[in-house]
């Protein structure tokens, strides 16, 4: 059965795209610990991220660097988290987020009120940082 993950990146349910590639996506979670948090996410379903090939491995961290900077540029964020838990879906996915403090690190404190314009506006910021770094051929359209 596939995991949530692909079926948002297969279109079967909704997804706010900021970046695709051949082998990777990063939209955003609808359950942010801060505003612009997003999900970087392998295209091939793999349950645990150590077991992912090298080369697959380190373009899934060069798309979370790139999109970490996409954030801190797009929103202002004093710094950028990324944290791998591996424990809500299984499909590796890397949270990359704005970092104020160590409780953002904490998923528990994830807010589930965060309105679809919310969501909207904060893909599109990080998606205009993108394209003003270069990266505009794997930018996802709104």
């Amino acid at each position: 059965m596939a995991s949530v993950f692909t079926k948002i990146i297969n279109g079967e349910l909704p997804g706010r795209f900021v970046w695709k590639d051949g082998q990777a996506v990063a939209f955003l979670t609808i359950e942010p610990v801060a505003p612009g948090h997003v999900l970087v996410v392998p295209r091939k379903e793999v349950d645990h991220w150590e077991q992912m090939d090298t080369a697959s491995f380190t373009h899934l961290a060069d798309v979370a660097q790139k999109v970490g900077r996409a954030i801190k540029e797009g929103l202002d964020a004093p710094r950028i988290g990324m944290l791998i838990a591996g424990l809500e879906v299984p499909h590796v996915h890397v949270h990359v987020f704005p970092a104020a403090s160590p409780e953002t690190f904490d998923l528990g404190n994830a807010r589930k009120d965060i309105t679809p314009a919310e969501l909207d506006a904060d893909a599109e910021r990080i998606r205009e940082a993108l394209r003003a770094t270069g990266y505009g051929e794997y930018v996802a359209d709104a």
